[in-house]
């Protein structure tokens, strides 16, 4: 939280800084001072909050392949369910219900929520199916190509203008995809879902913004998407049997627990977000992507050819370029100002 400005004689009140800052041209450097020290102390948080939200969605992988024999469409609904419970814990115990009320008073943004809930479950399903089907380096991937699905939906849906290094960065990225489908042999559907899902998804909480908090946002997105989860527990329970309490406490309690993984790394996201730059959070980004990357290829051993490599390998040249751009382009801007 921001210090309260002191509004006692003397004490550096409002009133007095506006004053102090007008006979020095524009400068008040005792207020000045105090609010760089703070402000770097929030960046410093926000970076160690957004580094542990990617680090928790580097590992969740093993974290699923701990709650085998559950299939991934059993998973993904106790997953909503359990974040609904969770997301309804935290909004009593912080008291912010008046939150999610003001929400359902906006038509709009209960509709955004509606779609982003969607969108969050085709994302969840696709990438526990990879997790547990012993495609991990091909989530991996997903997540790597995501920022640059990222810059392609800005030019098809935001109509925004790139830069030409942006261009290269695609441009490379598709001849990536290329290699890996006729070199390897198979399209990366997982890969290409993921970062589709996940890109469109981040356009719509843009869209969202600052009206729905991290926690009302889950919240409504469960939410919506509770029925679907309680159907395929149905179905799965009438065809195959759930597997919630039917192989140890220990499996249960991993099971039980998948509300809370899956709510954690997303409010500790949230309030990184808040705190540092679009370019901290860009670089941080990969993280998660790099540490799936190792789990897969030398925890799990999934297969690593060269066909494959070469794909990834022009794949992490894109993203260089795309990385340095946008570094260079922050710079410039700021310098600008």
């Amino acid at each position: 939280m921001t210090p309260e400005p002191s509004s006692k004689p003397g004490e550096g009140g409002i009133d007095e800084l506006a004053q102090a800052a007008a006979a020095t041209g524009g400068i008040a450097l005792p207020a000045a001072s105090g609010s760089e020290l703070h402000s770097s102390r929030e960046r410093r948080i926000g970076g160690v909050y957004a580094f542990s939200a990617y680090l928790l969605w580097g590992f969740m992988p093993l974290y699923f392949l701990l709650l085998v024999p559950t299939g991934p469409w059993e998973l993904v609904a106790w997953r909503i369910v359990l974040s609904l419970g969770f997301c309804a814990l935290l909004l009593t115990v912080t008291r912010t219900w008046p939150r999610l009320a003001v929400i359902f008073r906006q038509p709009r943004l209960l509709g955004l929520t509606v779609i982003a809930g969607l969108l969050i479950y085709v994302n969840w399903q696709v990438f526990i199916y990879g997790a547990l089907s012993d495609q991990v380096i091909e989530t991996s991937l997903g997540y790597f190509i995501n920022p640059i699905a990222t810059v392609l939906l800005a030019v098809l849906v935001l109509h925004e203008r790139l830069r030409t290094t942006q261009w290269v960065a695609i441009g490379i990225a598709a001849v990536a995809v290329l290699v890996i489908v006729i070199g390897y042999g198979a399209f990366p559907w997982i890969a290409l879902t993921l970062a589709a899902s996940f890109g469109v998804y981040g356009l719509v909480k843009k869209k969202v913004g600052p009206s729905v908090d991290a926690v009302s946002g889950l919240t409504l997105e469960t939410l919506w998407l509770t029925p679907i989860a309680t159907v395929v527990l149905v179905v799965v329970g009438v065809t195959q049997g759930l597997t919630m309490g039917a192989n140890g406490w220990e499996h249960a309690v991993l099971l039980g627990l998948a509300g809370i993984v899956t709510a954690i790394p997303l409010l500790l996201f949230a309030a990184g977000a808040r705190r540092v730059s679009l370019t901290t959070i860009g670089l941080l980004q990969f993280v998660a992507p790099v540490l799936q990357f190792i789990i897969g290829v030398w925890v799990l051993h999934e297969p690593m050819p060269v066909e494959r490599w070469i794909g990834f390998g022009l794949v992490w040249v894109a993203l260089v370029v795309l990385t340095v751009d946008s570094v260079l382009y922050a710079r410039r801007t700021r310098a600008a100002r």
